[in-house]
């Protein structure tokens, strides 16, 4: 599971046992070179032409915080982060930005809660109020918005609950767990007229790159690869297992139970293994890059999908493969994730993060940098964005709210993403190759793909518009 200064924890904190049924929602889910006069080669060319590309974009991506400078003014935001394990990242770039204040901390985990609580109360003068149930903040009317870093299966339901009580949300990645709480978060933020962010941080941390790439630097692109290598270990023997205080049905929440599985073995983490509670590497990630690979190629939905691969390098109960290679025809172009989870290649240097084709050329990203290589592989081309880590992703979503940005990851752009991550895993699921509606993302002629469509929930617990 990814999740102030109070002075003491939060006395309801023993009331939510883990033998006790987690009560249902109060109100249910609906829910710049000068020019040269001398001629000039073309790989000079090709480099003013990437230059000349960014002008504009460099000129309205600064820093966030040296943006909001210039007007010491604004509004100051309320804000509560849900999950302190990947929501820490939240609070830390919270913290070092401007007129925001953490009102609210809510984590299950009552030692990841103390330790966040800690950490807000060391440098927010404003108190911070930590609770064991996050739908506690959602009462409070002055909370403008709510930033969620739960596991996967809460990302759609805890969005929905905090759009129905009229908050903007930041919701990690991937922002759904099936494609039917893609479609029903999307739907949601129109219905709500609410502000979704997705927390897909390259969609700025890569914008610079994307406009060189979109400039024409390579040509017309015709292909794009990702790559994700690691050394994961075996899974269900966590070194640190979770406490016993921890209030695991608040934690497993709306998910149906798991016949013959016992999931404490599988928090904080593990769960991302197991189809019932997670999405596999693709939509742990995955979806970071495949994201950006999207955006490049100005692609929406594919036409094919595959994912071959498997479970090879440890014997446990690990259901997600952790080799493979997924691939995405889109019909005029394609592109490719190759993972490797629990091996890291350490031999092979890939050229980038993400690697585009074009006729022209290769256009490698790693982080905020870009480099630009001719057919023959020479390097003729090469730059530089800002970055900003998750204080610039989280900045842009605060001065949306504000009325003073554009939403750099709106919730329907990177729900397109996501689904990716859902079809290849159902191609996965179902060995054969997905046929889809280029229009809709929909599963054409697929019954078997159909019934990975949407998960079962606990009653009471379906989130419904």
């Amino acid at each position: 599971m990814e999740n102030g200064w109070i002075r003491d924890p939060p006395r309801h904190a023993a009331k939510l046992r883990a033998t006790q049924t987690p009560t249902p929602p109060k109100h249910p889910v609906k829910n710049t070179p000068q020019p040269s006069a001398q001629p000039f080669t073309r790989r000079e060319a090709i480099q003013r032409s990437v230059l000349a590309g960014l002008g504009g974009g460099l000129a309205g991506f600064m820093n966030p915080t040296s943006l909001r400078a210039a007007n010491a003014a604004k509004r100051k935001l309320r804000v509560a982060v849900v999950a302190l394990g990947r929501g820490m990242g939240h609070v830390s770039a919270l913290l070092a930005l401007p007129d925001v204040e953490i009102a609210y901390l809510a984590e299950v985990d009552p030692q990841r809660l103390a330790t966040g609580l800690k950490a807000v109360g060391d440098k927010q003068s404003a108190p911070c109020k930590g609770v064991v149930d996050f739908r506690t903040c959602l009462e409070d009317k002055s909370l403008d918005a709510v930033f969620i870093a739960t596991p996967n299966f809460w990302h759609t339901p805890a969005a929905m609950l905090a759009m129905q009580a009229g908050k903007h949300v930041y919701v990690e990645k991937p922002g759904s767990q099936n494609p039917h709480e893609a479609e029903l978060i999307v739907a949601a933020s129109k219905k709500h007229n609410r502000k979704v962010q997705m927390g897909n941080q390259r969609r700025t941390w890569m914008r610079d790159a994307i406009a060189a790439l979109h400039s024409g630097a390579v040509g017309d692109v015709k292909f794009a690869r990702a790559f994700y290598y690691g050394a994961r270990k075996a899974i269900g023997t966590p070194a640190k297992p979770a406490p016993a205080e921890l209030d695991l049905n608040l934690w497993q929440g709306p998910v149906a139970d798991e016949p013959g599985r016992d999931i404490r073995g599988f928090v904080h983490y593990d769960w991302h293994w197991l189809w019932h509670w997670g999405n596999g590497e693709l939509g742990n990630n995955g979806i970071h890059t495949l994201d950006i690979l999207r955006w490049g190629l100005q692609a929406k939905y594919p036409k094919r999908i595959t994912y071959n691969g498997g479970r090879y390098w440890h014997k446990d109960s690990q259901e997600t493969p952790d080799t493979g290679t997924a691939v995405f025809d889109f019909g005029n172009c394609a592109m490719e994730w190759v993972q490797s989870s629990c091996f890291s290649r350490s031999a092979e240097k890939p050229t980038g993060e993400c690697v585009f084709y074009g006729d022209k050329g290769t256009f490698a990203i790693t982080g905020p940098a870009w480099t630009v290589f001719d057919p023959k592989g020479e390097k003729i081309g090469e730059g530089k964005g800002p970055g900003g880590g998750d204080a610039a992703h989280i900045g842009n979503f605060l001065d949306s709210i504000r009325g003073d940005a554009t939403l750099n990851s709106p919730i329907e752009e990177g729900q397109i993403s996501t689904m990716l991550c859902h079809l290849g895993n159902i191609a996965y699921r179902t060995n054969v190759t997905v046929q889809c509606d280029q229009t809709t993302g929909r599963l054409i002629n697929h019954p078997a793909g159909e019934k990975l469509w949407k998960r079962p929930y606990r009653k009471n617990w379906e989130p419904t518009l």
